[in-house]
């Protein structure tokens, strides 16, 4: 070492090296650092604890030692498997020494579980904990609606899947369909899934982008190592926390995840996910037109029934000619001794009058006259007296209010209506700015949705887009042969150019092929 070479020979004789114990310590931390530069363990997770600080410390160890371990708060987003108490693993990273207490240990930067046997152990683990806490229960799925207006799908963009589920969605019931596009395995399928069924659920109905009524979360058949990122306990909380009914249409029918338990309804394929999120529209038709044949079917078997039994009850009536001819016959009766009787009548009237007539004397009219016209002069005079009494109360009471009405009353309720009417003023033009500025935050946002979902981002970081003289885009080199001219769509402009197939180099191999964007036209009903 050079630390030995280094040191002085000490005073007193002694030919043994001095060092302090910052010095024998940095020596020892370089030495394993150097010895072991990048390492994979294999053992059994022990001790695990989360510091405060986000860091996490645990122990890997096997039947006879144990190997402390740490991954720092910035590298835990990036562990594929988080680390947990007796699950077998195979940890990488570098060795390293802690001075302060004299200890060595593993900065570990990532963890791997060892062997499929140690994944369904810990697959068993998680469901038991999920089960225990009621998230497979039955009473808590949601049913699925009949008819949705949207349907929200996360999935991978590229691939057979999502073509797979527009082309059904298009045989059955055409609907606006959303796709989330998401990491369907990795590391980064687990965090990114768990956020598109929490994005989708934080959508505002109504909103610029409509909120799904029913989410799909597909996959293609894989591997139990494939399939992992559906099996961890971050997607199956957040799919038992969504408020949107999920259909889980991970893998082929054999094959089950943890999400399959929590979803609401489980498809055995991506096709069967489509089939259950919308009904059959041609069924439906002729399910209305059947029922529309049944009715009318109904409606004139009632019309029969009623016709028939209104003719059988009209033979139980008597004629109408029956039923008329007796009163016929009394009023022709009442007719014919009408005539005597008006005679009678005016010779009983006549008699009566004489009768009277001849008991009225002049004399005993004149009394009546000149008594009715003294009762008129006594009404006369106390008239006169009443009607002034009368006067003098109603002026008299007219005054009275007279004294009660002031101008200040008139001028004081103006004046409170005045301020009344400026404060509501006020209020109004608070409430308009107040509107008009959450207008405008709404339209801040949507237009930084548009431009981080519009193709433009993507030309920002480096790509381009190759169109032909006709302003079609370019997506094979056969198609880039045969334009006599393509056009590149960079971030900043266009830029036009001659090409020809004998200038076309031809076109390199490439280890796989990049995915291609889902692009589905308006009469499917795609958003994206």
């Amino acid at each position: 070492m050079d630390l030995l070479e280094d040191e002085p020979e000490p005073a007193g004789g002694s030919n043994a090296p001095e060092f302090t114990v910052s010095e024998i310590s940095g020596a020892v931390k370089r030495t394993i650092e150097g010895a072991f530069d990048r390492i994979r363990v294999r053992g059994e997770v022990g001790r695990v604890f989360r510091a405060r600080s986000g860091h996490l410390y645990y122990d890997v160890k096997d039947d006879r030692n144990v190997l402390a371990c740490t991954t720092w708060k910035g590298q835990l987003s990036k562990l594929s498997v988080q680390p947990e108490e007796g699950l077998e693993v195979i940890v990488t990273g570098k060795l390293t020494a802690f001075g302060a207490q004299s200890k060595y240990n593993m900065n570990v930067e990532d963890v791997a579980v060892a062997g499929q046997g140690a994944l369904m152990a810990m697959l068993e683990k998680r469901k038991k904990t999920l089960e225990a806490e009621g998230l497979f229960a039955q009473e808590r799925k949601r049913a699925l609606p009949y008819l949705p207006d949207v349907v929200g799908v996360i999935t991978s963009p590229s691939g057979a899947v999502i073509r797979d589920i527009l082309h059904r969605l298009r045989d059955r019931f055409p609907r606006k369909v959303l796709i989330w596009p998401v990491a369907v395995q990795g590391t980064n399928c687990a965090p990114e899934v768990t956020n598109a069924i929490k994005g989708f659920n934080r959508f505002t109905p109504g909103g610029a982008l409509p909120r799904p009524d029913v989410i799909i979360v597909a996959r293609g058949g894989g591997s139990i190592e494939d399939l992992w990122g559906f099996n961890e306990e971050i997607v199956a909380r957040a799919t038992a926390a969504s408020d949107i009914p999920l259909i889980s249409a991970v893998g082929h029918e054999t094959d089950t995840t943890l999400i399959d338990y929590v979803s609401d309804r489980r498809a055995p394929t991506p096709t069967a996910a489509a089939e259950m999120a919308v009904p059959v529209r041609l069924d439906l038709l002729a399910w209305v037109d059947e029922q529309s044949a049944r009715l009318s079917r109904s409606a004139a078997q009632q019309l029969a029934q009623r016709s028939q039994r209104l003719r059988d009850l009209s033979r139980a009536l008597p004629r109408p000619e029956t039923l008329v001819s007796q009163a016929a016959q009394r009023l022709d009766y009442a007719a014919a001794r009408l005539p005597r009787a008006l005679i009678a009548n005016v010779d009983r009237q006549r008699t009566r009058l004489a009768r009277v007539s001849g008991a009225v004397r002049p004399h005993l009219l004149t009394g009546t006259i000149k008594q009715a016209q003294n009762r008129l002069t006594t009404l006369d005079t106390r008239h006169q007296p009443a009607l002034a009494r009368n006067l003098a109360v109603q002026a008299k009471t007219f005054e009275t209010l007279a004294a009660r009405f002031s101008r200040a009353a008139p001028t004081a309720d103006i004046a409170q209506s005045d301020q009344a009417l400026t404060r509501l003023t006020d209020q109004l033009s608070a409430a308009v700015t107040t509107t008009i500025s959450q207008r405008n935050d709404q339209l801040i946002a949507i237009d930084r949705l548009h431009q981080s979902l519009g193709y433009h981002s993507t030309l920002a970081r480096g790509y381009a887009v190759v169109r032909d003289s006709n302003d079609q885009v370019v997506t094979t080199t056969q198609s880039a042969r045969a334009a006599a001219s393509i056009e590149l769509e960079f971030a900043d402009g266009r830029l036009a150019m001659a090409t020809s197939s004998a200038e076309l180099p031809p076109p390199k191999p490439t280890a796989k092929s990049k995915p291609r964007k889902t692009k589905t036209t308006p009469d499917q009903g795609s958003l994206f």
